[in-house]
């Protein structure tokens, strides 16, 4: 079986893992420092959030060169270290890709700008003519996902349209030298050794060529979200990666409506896999959550692909907080993770998760960066919160994170209680708890079966042996009778006794 059908994979945000260098922030010494750890952790494989270079107007997801390393996290042969290093420890490498937009930096949208209307130049973004007298107006209301509108005008009069920040462009992907460019791409890390491509907005490379207005209408066609035409793209990757040895993958990042659409992009000759954002967004309710377990299992098994879960990542407040906060929200973090790792296919882990961390919530607003917060005025937070550096140790000013006192986003006092160091020696820790789950989670096989419950709990078996149990419930809860009699093998918290199981609380047994 391919690898990357069950693996678990820990998403590494450059920025924020590790820092070699003592300058605040995090780069690919400090990631390949750190590897022996995420090997001891139990993962398969890394996720690299973009290192190459970048003016940073959004951390790094607007690339100026998809084929070097900024130099706040290296140089070039750090990455090549990086990959033979992770893959001597038996890590597998993925590498973020960024199709959807470039740098305003990036030589292609400088050579635009100083291009006329209608040079071959301009023909790699999606520069338009305005509405209204003297074109004024933007082309159309399409909104940015970072707040305010979607479109900048240049000096000429034209305008350009951006579906996230000014500084990231949108590229034409009808333009041939756009397609042959992202082909080249693809091919210069997979010859570099990389294991695969998280790619970032998935599903909006393609975009309405009539640039009809949003309506906003149920039902109605997004002029610039999942359309149809972006599969094309992905079919010729598919073919790019397919001609290499060593069971390359893709994994997209993909907001659709349904799963039903989510799985179209996973047909057998496109991507991979695709995180499952159905399951991230459940509320913490056993109906909801078996409701995104079944309809992701249905949709995808119709196209063979297996499903992957996610709790959270770099762009959403982290779970422990979602969930509640506090002690309670952590109890539902923990036991969410038993859940995950139980469930049939492939898992991500967000930095940091292992060790309980929450969403970060008093950041000081001089000390953002999301354009989320810039744009909105600070009406909304943004992302900054759930990206503050990891906290190794507690012997340093910084936590461990690397030789300076200062780390690009301050860490909270309170996290010096739960720095790798501390957790390590404590065996009721989160970390210990990932650890354990993570090396029983190969023993785990066959298919779901869900088990009769009630009330605000779930129970499924995998195969004919391996039981899992989850109170989403405040209170107390009786155990299902198929797990009284079974081995308890791990449980997310203390309490779990033969029939009864606590509130927000999961447990694994074997029959």
């Amino acid at each position: 079986m391919s690898w990357w059908r069950h693996a678990v994979i820990y998403q590494v945000y450059v920025w924020s893992f590790a820092d070699s260098d003592g300058d605040g922030i995090g780069d690919l010494r400090g990631v390949r420092s750190r590897l022996p750890y995420l090997r001891d952790l139990g993962v398969d494989a890394i996720w690299l959030n973009p290192f190459y270079p970048s003016p940073q107007a959004d951390n790094g997801y607007d690339v100026a060169d998809h084929r070097d390393v900024d130099p706040r996290f290296g140089v070039l042969a750090d990455a090549d270290d990086l990959i033979r290093d992770a893959h001597a420890l038996g890590l597998r490498v993925i590498v973020d890709l960024v199709p959807n937009h470039t740098s305003s930096q990036h030589p292609w949208f400088r050579a635009a700008l100083v291009a006329p209307p209608g040079a071959a130049a301009r023909g790699r973004y999606l520069f338009r003519d305005g509405r209204g007298p003297g074109g004024d107006r933007p082309p159309n209301n399409w909104t940015s996902n970072f707040g305010g509108r979607a479109w900048s005008r240049v000096p000429d009069g034209q305008w350009y349209l951006h579906l996230f920040a000014p500084e990231q462009p949108d590229l034409d992907w009808t333009a041939t030298d756009v397609r042959e460019e992202f082909h080249a791409i693809l091919r210069y890390w997979l010859d570099r050794g990389v294991d695969g491509f998280r790619i970032d907005v998935a599903h909006g490379l393609a975009k309405d060529p009539q640039m009809p207005d949003v309506s906003g209408e149920p039902g109605s066609t997004h002029p610039h979200w999942d359309l149809d035409e972006v599969h094309d793209v992905y079919r010729d990757w598919r073919r790019i990666l397919d001609g290499y040895p060593g069971d390359r993958m893709f994994v997209g990042e993909i907001w659709v409506q349904t799963t039903d659409r989510l799985a179209l992009y996973l047909r057998p000759d496109e991507l991979h896999t695709a995180f499952n954002f159905a399951f991230l967004t459940a509320p913490w309710q056993a109906a909801a959550l078996r409701a995104a377990v079944d309809d992701s299992l249905r949709a995808l098994e119709r196209v063979g692909a297996p499903a992957t879960w996610v709790l959270s990542n770099h762009d959403v407040v982290r779970h422990p907080t979602r969930y509640g906060g506090g002690e309670l929200g952590t109890r539902r973090a923990r036991a969410a993770a038993l859940l995950m790792l139980a469930l049939p296919g492939s898992a991500y882990l967000y930095q940091g998760e292992e060790l309980g961390l929450p969403e970060v919530e008093d950041l000081p607003d001089e000390v953002r960066r999301d354009p989320v917060f810039q744009r909105t005025g600070g009406a909304e937070p943004g992302r900054d919160g759930c990206r503050v550096p990891m906290p190794w140790s507690d012997d340093s000013a910084s936590l461990g994170f690397g030789p300076g006192p200062a780390t690009w986003l301050p860490q909270p006092a309170g996290w010096a209680a739960l720095t790798v160091d501390r957790q390590n020696a404590d065996p009721a820790s989160t970390l210990t708890l990932y650890r354990s789950a993570l090396a029983r989670r190969p023993d785990i096989s066959g298919d779901l079966t869900w088990l009769a419950t009630s009330g605000d709990v779930l129970a499924f078996r995998r195969g004919t042996e391996f039981l899992c149990v989850v109170n989403a419930g405040d209170d107390p809860a009786p155990v299902p009778v198929e797990a009284r009699s079974a081995t308890l093998l791990l449980a997310s918290d203390t309490g779990v006794t033969g029939d009864e199981l606590p509130g927000a609380t999961a447990a694994w047994y074997r029959r």
